[in-house]
Parts: structure tokens; sequence; C-alpha cells
């Protein structure tokens, strides 16, 4: 492999994000020497991968992981859900910045939460443990994803006694089922299914494609990947947030902030309504942005500056 230009900072990431230089591939070669077959210089005379190859964005993750984060063994059955490693820490690293101002500027150092739909990747609760040592419970509804997850958490001893998964056996329901009498969270993150149907989610694809490869593609494959349950649901992600937010409003004393990433938009004035009629006393957005690709993230919590001062007592003083 050549040398290739100076690193350069990826716009829009968070000041603490690991992933703001360009990918440094001599590195990640040296922690996972798969990747090197994969490796090759692109039209802008740098070292890169072809990121519509499904295999090549699956050993870029792995390198990642293993580099940045200390996992040794990680992998994912084939067509399930391979997510970007840069956007996934940014939300962590944004949520924890949330927890701090909660906190008089503080991070805690004891800090519980919830992943909704952890997936078989396991990735946020990779990040927020290696990076923060936050505890997790992650959960999903589909039970391959899960016994991927255990896999993953067994498989490294970083993650040992600090993620625990749970299945979610209810496509009707999000935090019901999961949130057990008992349980409290300082923070749930969640990156909700975009898509309203199957045939929305392939046309969403086919878009992705042509404008990585400048093309349309003839077949459409997911470099990402990503089962059903992943990229849609009924009601898309409108219909998702809203259900989230009805049922958080049931958990209002157990979990100081909830999250989820908004992809669309055009889906935060009904999220906002929602967020109203739920009661919620607090609520939070915040600009997210990789590249071209912008997103945001929206927090909400029920609790009051008196009921925040309780629980900074109960769950965060030292």
């Amino acid at each position: 492999m050549t040398a290739s230009r100076p690193p350069a900072p990826k716009p829009g990431l968070h000041s603490r994000n690991a992933h703001r230089q360009r990918y440094d591939f001599a590195a990640l070669i040296a922690a996972c020497p798969d990747l090197a077959r994969f490796v090759a210089r692109n039209a802008h005379g740098d070292d890169s991968i072809d990121f519509a190859d499904p295999a090549a964005v699956k050993m870029l993750n792995r390198a990642l992981l293993a580099h940045h984060y200390g996992i040794a063994h990680w992998d994912i059955p084939p067509g399930y859900l391979c997510p970007p490693i840069p956007g996934r820490a940014d939300y962590i690293h944004h949520l924890a910045d949330l927890l701090a101002d909660s906190n008089g500027g503080t991070l805690p150092e004891r800090v519980a939460v919830l992943d909704v739909g952890v997936g078989a990747n396991c990735v946020y609760p990779i990040i927020g443990r290696a990076v923060y040592g936050w505890r997790f419970v992650g959960s999903d509804i589909d039970p391959v994803a899960l016994r991927s997850a255990q896999a993953i958490v067994d498989a490294n001893p970083a993650l040992a006694g600090a993620v625990k998964l749970r299945r979610q056996p209810s496509s009707a329901t999000i935090f019901r089922n999961v949130i057990k009498r008992g349980d409290y969270f300082d923070l749930t993150l969640c990156n909700p299914p975009f898509h309203a149907s199957a045939e929305e989610a392939e046309a969403g694809t086919r878009r992705k494609l042509t404008n990585l490869t400048g093309k349309r593609p003839a077949k459409t494959v997911l470099n990402f990947g990503g089962q059903n349950a992943e990229l849609w649901c009924e009601g898309g992600e409108a219909g998702f947030l809203r259900t989230m937010v009805r049922e958080s409003a049931g958990f209002a004393r157990q979990c100081c902030w909830f999250s989820s990433l908004v992809s669309k938009e055009a889906n935060l004035p009904g999220l906002f309504r929602a967020l109203k009629q739920a009661g919620a006393r607090r609520v939070e957005t915040i600009a997210m942005a990789q590249g071209q690709k912008v997103s945001r993230l929206v927090a909400w919590s029920y609790l009051d500056e008196a009921a925040l001062a309780d629980w900074r007592a109960a769950r965060w003083a030292r």
C-alpha cells in the first residue's frame, strides 16, 4: 500500500469522535490484516474501499472496531445491518454531552443505557462501553440478531457483564415487555426503521447505490445490509416515533432521557406534537452530519428540575 495524503478531519463529526480524520488504512490493516485485500487507490489517488461492496464494508467495520474499540472478534450474519461506525459514534458522544449538561457539566460515572433495536452488530454497546464505560441493555425483536449480538459479547472480555440482551416479543411495542419493574436507565437510544414498506426500502437502496456508483444497479445489493425489521415497519419512521413517544410516557420515572435518531426532517413536526401531547418537560434536538449526510437526534425527558435533582442524587452522586 502506498502513502496517501495527510488525513483531514471529516466535516460535521463530534469533536471527540475517533473517526474525525480520514481512515488510516495502514493502522486499520495492522489491526485487521484481512482488510488489505479490499483496499485500493481510488480516482482521487487515496487509499479506499469500494463502499458499494458489502464484504468490503463489513471488513472495514471489523477493522474500525478492532483498532479503535479493542474488539477482537466481531461478525454478523449475512444480510444483517452493517452500520457506518463514525455516525454511530457521533450519537454516543452527543448523548454523553446531554448527560453532562444534566449533571452540572460533569459526565456521570455510572450510566445505564437501553439500546432499542441493538441488532446483530451490537455497535452502540461496543462504542459506549469502550469510550465511556457505560452499561447496556439491548433489545431486539429478531432472535437471530440477538444470538449474533450475544456471540459478540461472549467473544470479547471487555463487554462481559456490561451488556445484557432482551427479546422484544411484540412488533407492536417498543418499551413495554423490555423495561422491567425496578429498571432505571439514564438514557435510551434508537435508530428506527426508515421506511414504511419493503418496496420503499428497496427504492431507497437503489437510490443510495446509484449515488455511490454513478449508475443504476441492475440488482439491488445492500452495501450496509439490513433485514426487514431493521429497514422498515408499518407506518415508517413517523409511525415508529409516535409509538415510542406514547409508550415512553408510561416509563417517565424510570428513564432520565429518551432519544432517537430522526432521519427525515419532515417527521419532526409530528414528533414534536406527540411529545407535547405526552407531557415531555424537556426536548432537545441535536443536529448531526457526516459528509453530505445530514441527520439529527431528538431527546426528551419527563423529569422537571426537582425530579432531575432527585435523579442526580440517587444515581449520579459520587
